[in-house]
């Protein structure tokens, strides 16, 4: 019997339009009401995703950044920063990136350095408090991520570029645009694990939702996996079923059809 269902927000629950469909506060009641809890994993901050689930936000167990952080009750239940000489270093090659703009994300705030207005319109979508910085060496928090945007091919043309922290971090291509660099061992399928520990509960009670790369340590800690229609192909090659796109609301109707008969 399933008792979690968790789901990725961008690509997956929300539309293209970054809006969830009303139908799915329909669906979180009658989810609690069959002892079914539910997880919004995402490599966006808390605060936007906060602000997304206000009114359920005792409900739900909050994945953000991309497994960085843990949230339930608004309490933080799990964490992890990187090393400030790791930021320094990362900083160093994402500067030279003539297309790229590096974001951090940290605790307090996320911050861009001024200058970037393509990439603050597009980060503002998934940061719910972003700050332009004069110079992102002189920011003061705990940083669990840095995101960096490049308008033509993430996997293509920022991947490659730090290979050499691939061993010792979590290098995920989490968008076509955006590649995320965490702390090692950072990703959604240890975070989703940690609250399955929580729970008390197994991959085999466990059903997720996801549309991309950074989904794929998730899928890996469940025993049903929907790969949403626009998924990126090496997702729907281990996953279990295939759920309608991001824009034809596929996240409710699988839940209503496998979950709620």
């Amino acid at each position: 019997m399933i008792k979690l269902i968790v789901s990725d927000m961008d690509g997956t629950l929300v539309d293209n339009n970054h809006q969830i469909n009303n139908e799915f506060w329909e669906v979180l009641e009658k989810l609690k009401g069959k002892g079914i809890k539910f997880a919004v994993a995402s490599g966006r901050r808390y605060d936007n995703l906060l602000d997304k689930f206000y009114e359920h936000k005792l409900d739900v167990f909050f994945i953000a950044e991309n497994g960085g952080l843990g949230m339930f009750q608004e309490k933080e239940i799990f964490s992890k920063i990187l090393d400030k000489k790791d930021i320094k270093k990362i900083l160093e090659i994402g500067k030279k990136i003539k297309k790229g703009s590096v974001i951090l994300s940290g605790k307090k705030a996320g911050y861009l350095e001024k200058g970037n207005e393509e990439a603050f319109k597009e980060a503002s979508i998934g940061m719910g408090n972003l700050k332009l910085v004069d110079d992102l060496l002189e920011v003061d928090d705990d940083i669990m991520k840095i995101a960096i945007f490049e308008r033509e091919s993430s996997q293509k043309n920022l991947y490659p570029l730090f290979s050499e922290f691939y061993e010792s971090h979590t290098v995920v291509v989490s968008g076509q645009y955006w590649l995320d660099i965490m702390p090692k061992d950072v990703n959604k399928g240890t975070a989703l694990e940690k609250i399955q520990n929580i729970l008390e509960i197994g991959s085999e009670e466990t059903a997720v939702f996801g549309d991309y790369l950074n989904d794929l340590e998730m899928f890996k800690r469940a025993k049903i996996a929907f790969a949403m229609g626009n998924a990126h192909l090496e997702l729907k090659k281990i996953a279990t079923h295939e759920a309608k796109n991001n824009d034809e609301n596929g996240v409710v109707e699988a839940i209503k059809e496998y979950f709620l008969k």
